[in-house]
């Protein structure tokens, strides 16, 4: 695996660790750490990030033409990235704009090959 490849996937990794703790502490009142719902949450979506074989092509699961979650799971992590996302502006704004830009540039590459 390329150095590349294995960054792109611990930023990413970060990144939906990162949502995921932002959620619960706002939505669970959980401070330093995850309930167990949110852990859980977090070890499954880390764990298909570590699986993914797409992860040289693409750039978020959002835009991945593959949705590897089970069904309950991706119901979860959207509701933990349509709450967190537009907070993560305020608490971690390099990443999140970086997530912005590179989701923009995912689509509009999607829609040329389209």
């Amino acid at each position: 695996m390329s150095k590349n490849i294995k960054d792109k996937r611990e930023r990413e990794k970060a990144m939906v660790s990162q949502m995921i703790a932002l959620y619960c502490k706002k939505r669970h009142g959980v401070k330093g750490g995850l309930c167990p719902e949110c852990d859980m949450l977090n070890a499954y979506a880390r764990q298909r990030s570590e699986k993914c074989p797409f992860m040289e092509t693409k750039t978020f699961c959002s835009n991945c033409r593959v949705h590897c979650y089970k069904p309950e799971m991706r119901a979860k992590i959207r509701e933990v990235m349509r709450f967190s996302g537009p907070r993560m502006l305020f608490r971690h704004p390099v990443a999140a704009i970086r997530h912005v830009v590179e989701t923009k540039r995912e689509k509009r590459r999607l829609e040329r090959e389209a």
